[in-house]
């Protein structure tokens, strides 16, 4: 081909190697095909927006063959998005989810064998084209701004002409009234940096997108934002469909026919909750699942219309600190146009230690109810430089073994196995979930530690877990049994490492647990 490369006209050559660099970044993590032709696009094309016509570029060499480019500058995910901010909040201070969030925030926490809970919006703004990201920090941020720096690193945005960016933005004190307090909720938490907004590098932003950073779900925010476009709405609240068995449980809310919010209830029961049935099918459900869910359930997760959010965080309601509970129910009963937009796919909010433990071991369910492993909308985490998985005469059903874990002569049935974790021969692990570690021990290493009585990070050998939650860097013993026999709902031992909180034994980040130690 080098012979032939004279003959190539300049704009040959040009769109040739914006081609090769198309294809290139298209393998990169914040540069998918979804960014070139994604589904966006689509979507735009099915609501009229016109279709550019492609610009082909030939050139003809001497020899009489062509050689053909084509670039297409139809709008991009990216170009489509440039328009949206979303905000990513950081959570509380995890109480439900204690121990686990002792020395981490709730979107630190580790999922899915490999994976942290921020992963999971901040995936699904890559996938849907968002690259103007704000994650609102407070509590234990250490792991959670490590991960962030390591894993969603834009550089100077060029991937998104130069706009794209992820800031972590913290909890602080400043001058003037309420200056001195720290996020007093998730409405006061997006106020004390509502300026940002109206920042010069955010002039472009119409629509910001609210994000918790504790659920497990995928979803294409920019459906979401375009029905929030297409109704003119101030507020667009993302709703799940439900049955009544689980309605009680959630803020539930009214809909006209329309989809327009006009009734909210926090958590009702008895005829107060038979009051909150709706017809579902006004949001797209067919006749049959909308009789068996008559009800709508916010996800948390919200759009505003850029210039209603200021307003109403800064000048209606300036001392409701909460979205959920105060500014958006009062904004509808004020005749502000608050919609319903209807998710209706897996969602789960990893809220307390039971429902992580469950969401957890549900993925090495076949078939998952949801699964991390999706060509189209991956999950990206932060890179790892780990070997494969090292599983020598073990009997494994049901699990997901991370990388850099070595099993030897060992059962793992129902469970989750976490990066760099060592299981020593005769273990049985069932029904439980093992984080990992964040380093390895040497030969050398290991052999003082015995030498001198000490306990290895990681399983040792002819230990049975189960029902248990073992968090980064354990050391549990040779022949010890975690299996909470006696039904215990609830103990603290914190001084030793052990929790248990709805029947689950959490072993803590960093405990040693002695041989032979039943639990």
């Amino acid at each position: 081909r080098a012979s032939h490369t004279s003959s190539l006209s300049r704009s040959a050559m040009s769109a040739v190697m914006f081609a090769q660099s198309a294809s290139a970044c298209r393998a990169t993590p914040v540069g998918r095909k979804d960014f070139f032709k994604g589904q966006n696009l689509r979507a735009s094309a099915s609501r009229g927006v016109a279709k550019p016509k492609p610009i082909v570029f030939t050139a003809v060499k001497a020899s009489g063959v062509n050689v053909e480019e084509v670039i297409s500058q139809a709008p991009s995910a990216v170009s489509n998005s440039k328009t949206v901010a979303a905000v990513i909040l950081g959570g509380g201070a995890g109480t439900r989810l204690y121990p686990l969030t002792k020395q981490r925030a709730k979107p630190a926490v580790p999922i899915g064998g490999a994976y942290r809970l921020i992963d999971v919006p901040m995936s699904n703004c890559l996938n849907s084209g968002i690259s103007k990201m704000y994650i609102l920090t407070q509590f234990n941020s250490v792991s959670l701004n490590r991960h962030l720096a390591r894993t969603y690193n834009f550089g100077n945005g060029i991937m998104y002409g130069g706009n794209g960016f992820v800031e972590v933005l913290a909890a602080t004190q400043t001058p003037g009234l309420g200056g001195k307090e720290w996020f007093q909720g998730t409405a006061d938490a997006v106020r004390q940096y509502s300026w940002l907004f109206e920042d010069m590098k955010n002039k472009d932003v119409t629509d910001i997108i609210i994000l918790s950073g504790d659920h497990l779900y995928r979803m294409d925010y920019m459906a979401f934002v375009a029905k929030h476009r297409e109704v003119g709405a101030d507020i667009t609240i993302g709703c799940l469909p439900m049955d009544g068995e689980r309605a009680s449980d959630f803020g539930l809310m009214k809909i006209d026919d329309t989809g327009k919010i006009f009734e909210f209830a926090e958590k009702p029961e008895g005829d107060a909750l038979l009051g909150m049935r709706v017809d579902t099918a006004v949001l797209g459900l067919d006749a049959e699942t909308a009789k068996e869910k008559p009800y709508i359930a916010s996800m948390g997760i919200y759009v505003f219309k850029k210039s209603s959010l200021v307003d109403l965080l800064n000048s209606a309601y300036p001392d409701d600190n909460d979205f959920g509970s105060e500014i958006i129910p009062r904004a509808a009963n004020d005749g502000r146009h608050v919609q319903a937009y209807l998710f209706n796919d897996y969602w789960e909010d990893i809220g307390t230690i039971k429902s992580f433990f469950e969401a957890n071991l549900n993925l090495a369910k076949n078939p998952p109810q949801f699964e991390f492993y999706d060509a189209k909308a991956p999950i990206y985490t932060s890179p790892r430089f780990l070997p494969p998985a090292k599983i020598v005469k073990c009997h494994v059903k049901d699990a997901i073994i991370s990388h850099g874990c070595s099993l030897a002569d060992c059962t793992v049935e129902d469970a989750i196995v976490g990066l760099r974790s060592q299981v020593g021969s005769k273990c049985v692990i069932k029904h439980a979930m093992i984080i990992g570690a964040d380093y390895y021990e040497s030969d050398e290493d290991k052999a003082k530690l015995l030498e001198t009585g000490g306990v290895p990070v990681g399983i040792g050998a002819g230990s049975v877990i189960s029902n248990a939650i073992i968090d980064k860097n354990a050391r549990i013993g040779k022949n010890c049994v975690i299996t909470n026999e006696k039904g215990v709902q609830d103990f603290v031992d914190e001084e030793n490492g052990v929790y248990i909180r709805s029947g689950i034994v959490v072993i803590l980040r960093n405990a040693t647990i002695p041989d032979g130690t039943t639990i």
